[in-house]
């Protein structure tokens, strides 16, 4: 059969069915994939504070970002905080907001937070739980009510939390590097 420019999709087929068939390039890292991303297993969500825990996906040292579940089972404030980079978030449970913004990030909603905006992370009274995946580029600067600085979070930061929490959890502290890129 002939398609669009003279290409036989008979052929294409047989040709789109078969593996790529070279050798991956030298310095490729392998991908990570995560069966069970939110997991049954309660040592793989690290401790960030009491009753807040994050789940790494991927902690990319070269590129300066990371990937994880967040996870909330408090109502009340987290952090405020500033990003000189884009951060971009899914909802996967629960529900969460911004006291800067009007609007709520219930489950299912993607958010993107523009580089500069400063903002106060809150989950309400009534919210069991609330999951989120997040990609964090750059950083998280903490402030204060006037922005002066009073910390941070990159993914060095953030790598050597997962350290220590999965030697404490008796995984040990290598069991970081299957999501270091």
């Amino acid at each position: 059969m002939q398609g669009i420019q003279g290409r036989n999709f008979d052929t294409d087929r047989e040709q789109a069915i078969q593996p790529y068939r070279h050798p991956m390039p030298t310095d490729c890292l392998p991908e990570i994939v995560i069966p069970n991303a939110i997991p049954q297993d309660e040592r793989l969500w690290v401790p960030q504070q009491e009753n807040v825990w994050f789940r790494p996906l991927c902690l990319s040292a070269s590129h300066g970002y990371w990937t994880s579940l967040l996870r909330v089972r408090k109502s009340g404030v987290l952090s405020r905080h500033r990003h000189p980079q884009p951060v971009h978030g899914w909802v996967l449970r629960g529900s969460w907001r911004y006291l800067e913004h009007d609007w709520v990030a219930t489950e299912g909603a993607y958010v993107c937070e523009t580089p500069g905006e400063t903002h106060t992370l809150i989950v309400e009274d009534g919210v069991e739980e609330m999951i989120t995946y997040f990609q964090v580029n750059g950083a998280m600067i903490y402030v204060d009510p006037d922005g002066k600085a009073m910390g941070y979070d990159d993914v060095f930061t953030k790598i050597e939390l997962c350290r220590q929490h999965y030697e404490e959890a008796g995984l040990g502290a290598d069991f970081v590097s299957q999501f270091i890129r």
